[in-house]
């Protein structure tokens, strides 16, 4: 007798969304919204004047329960500094073979360099191209910013940049809620170095200009 209620409790459910309407969604030409606070894709910000804001502190490194992110720390001087203080970056890599996207890292970034974006195309043919490097992570460019190095425009010591952190802040406003895919910002060449998601990018462009041209 359980058998058979089983069985039309299964028929039931397969029988009540033959009536429910259809939800398709039109990939890649048009991607689903994820929700703002989705964990995709690294950030690494910028202060307003174009210094990172990474000290190269390894804190996110240390965090990292998949043991996805590999820093180097390297020394600023006056004829080369790329962020306020004493240290930065020199090296970052994040692989997402192994990154679960736990948020770990952003929780023990004390300058919150490091936000997380919506982005979620991340699918390779090849596994070294999993590894983002620091060009590739970093935010782009925006009006007022200044190419690393030079020297500090805010202030004249690190302090003056992160006392004012939470007024201006930067590219960090939003960082987590921004697309990281190029097309959908301007983004900062860097020689030798292709973004995630710039060929995906050009095929849906291209694509949707081919059906509005036949509309």
């Amino acid at each position: 007798m359980g058998a058979i209620t089983g069985t039309f409790k299964g028929f039931g459910v397969t029988f009540s969304h033959m009536f429910k309407k259809v939800v398709t969604t039109d990939y890649p030409f048009k991607p689903p919204v994820s929700a703002p606070r989705y964990h995709g894709r690294h950030i690494l910000n910028r202060h307003p004047d174009g210094l990172e804001k990474c000290i190269g502190c390894e804190l996110c490194a240390w965090a990292c329960p998949a043991d996805a992110i590999y820093v180097e720390g390297g020394d600023n001087t006056e004829e080369q500094r790329f962020s306020p203080g004493e240290r930065y970056a020199s090296t970052y890599q994040i692989n997402y073979a192994r990154c679960i996207f736990c948020g770990l890292c952003i929780e023990a970034c004390p300058t919150r360099s490091l936000t997380m974006s919506n982005e979620y195309e991340l699918a390779r043919d090849n596994r070294q191209d999993l590894i983002f490097t620091k060009e590739q992570l970093l935010a782009p460019l925006l009006e007022g910013m200044e190419q690393p190095p030079h020297p500090m425009r805010l202030g004249d010591s690190e302090k003056d940049y992160y006392v004012g952190a939470l007024t201006n802040p930067g590219t960090s406003a939003g960082a987590e809620r921004s697309p990281m895919g190029p097309g959908r910002y301007r983004v900062e060449e860097h020689p030798g170095v292709t973004f995630p998601g710039a060929e995906q990018a050009e095929q849906r462009s291209a694509a949707a200009a081919g059906k509005e041209g036949k509309a």
